[in-house]
């Protein structure tokens, strides 16, 4: 039987649900020869670790204690009574993981796995590349940090997974990187990577109002809590950027033209949550509704697109023909398209669930599975 064994930084959906599938695949595992025992799980504040990293891992009890406990808003500090383990502050956690690592990042292999959506986490884990450590990502800001952060995280490219980056459990990564490989050069990206914003364009093309659509999504839970999150375009830009650094591009976030739904006087900064919904938004409708009159006498559909070709990498709002795979895309799914040399008349079209805790934490399931033969 191999042993991965696993940090978990970040316990909200993603990593909630990241636990749920390996204590539910136990079995699946066991016929393929691979357990993956948890030695650790952090969140902002506190982190609970096996009270001998070395020997021991948190129980699937314990994992389920610590599901629900971070379901009900508390902090990881609240688990206890439960398995053997020990806990400890924020303050601590950094040298506490550091210290795992450098037990068993060499000698067995340990994978950190960042399902947070914090900056902070990169210290952390340039220090466990140094240790030996793999490195498993669905966290998106340690790849679209500064290009010596991010050469340090792909410095050793079999030790790094990030499939659940861009995609969610799409096959978007492994692609282009099987293309790379392969010596087919890829000349342009074009893809659809919000469901929120997938699903915004579709339903304004259907002569809904912007205001009402964002609405609806919010309700839904598409959209953040505060919609401008989705809104301004900033997510799309980072998973663009990890694409544009995987194809070679030495760009920074800075770089990336973005183009934002709402105007600098409706952000964060100048205006409530409340005053955005209830008064900014409806403010937006009439120059929407004109592009997607426009668009439409040109045969023509709107989408919110990141764009990848020679030394351009932008991201907003693009005319696409009706009958493209983007064109025809309606509600929340993602598409891309990657124009190769083998794929120069047709693209090569990837398509499904972009978004969502289960479908993310699938991708990041397999992703640790994926680095089972650098373990011992």
């Amino acid at each position: 039987m191999k042993t991965i064994p696993l940090i978990l930084m970040g316990c909200g959906g993603v990593g909630r649900q990241l636990l749920q599938h390996i204590v539910s695949c136990r079995s699946l595992h066991a016929k393929l020869g691979v357990h993956l025992r948890v030695v650790g799980v952090s969140d902002s504040k506190s982190l609970v670790v096996a009270s001998d990293a070395k020997q021991k891992e948190l129980d699937d009890n314990l994992l389920t204690e610590v599901c629900r406990v971070k379901s009900d808003g508390s902090s990881l500090s609240k688990v206890n009574g439960v398995g053997e383990c020990q806990t400890f502050s924020n303050s601590e956690s950094r040298t506490e993981v550091l210290g795992i690592a450098s037990l068993l990042g060499k000698s067995t292999g340990l994978a950190l796995v960042d399902c947070s959506a914090s900056s902070e986490t990169v210290g952390v884990l340039k220090q466990g590349v140094d240790l030996g450590c793999c490195i498993v990502l669905a966290n998106k800001k340690p790849l679209t940090s500064t290009l010596e952060d991010y050469d340090k995280l792909v410095s050793h490219p079999r030790f790094i997974r990030h499939e659940s980056t861009v995609g969610a459990g799409l096959p978007v990564i492994s692609s282009i990187n099987r293309m790379i490989s392969s010596g087919d050069p890829i000349h342009r990206i074009v893809g659809s990577l919000s469901g929120t914003l997938g699903y915004v364009m579709s339903e304004v093309e259907d002569g809904k109002p912007l205001s009402q659509v964002v609405k609806s999504a919010k309700s839904l839970g598409y959209t953040e809590p505060d919609p401008r999150d989705d809104l301004s375009g900033m997510d799309v830009a980072r998973k663009a950027l990890i694409l544009a650094r995987l194809l070679g591009r030495r760009i920074e976030l800075s770089s990336i033209r973005i183009e934002s739904l709402y105007p600098e006087e409706m952000g964060p900064s100048k205006m409530s949550v409340e005053d955005f919904l209830n008064g900014g938004l409806v403010k937006l409708d009439n120059n929407i509704e004109e592009r997607v009159r426009k668009a439409s006498l040109n045969g023509n559909v709107l989408r919110y697109v990141c764009v990848i070709e020679g030394t351009r990498c932008e991201v907003g709002i693009q005319e696409l023909t009706k009958n493209s795979a983007l064109g025809r895309l309606k509600g929340s799914d993602n598409v891309l398209e990657i124009y190769t040399r083998c794929y120069s008349e047709q693209p090569l079209v990837i398509q499904g669930a972009g978004a969502g805790n289960d479908t993310t934490a699938a991708g990041v399931l397999a992703d640790i599975l994926d680095i089972q033969d650098l373990f011992p």
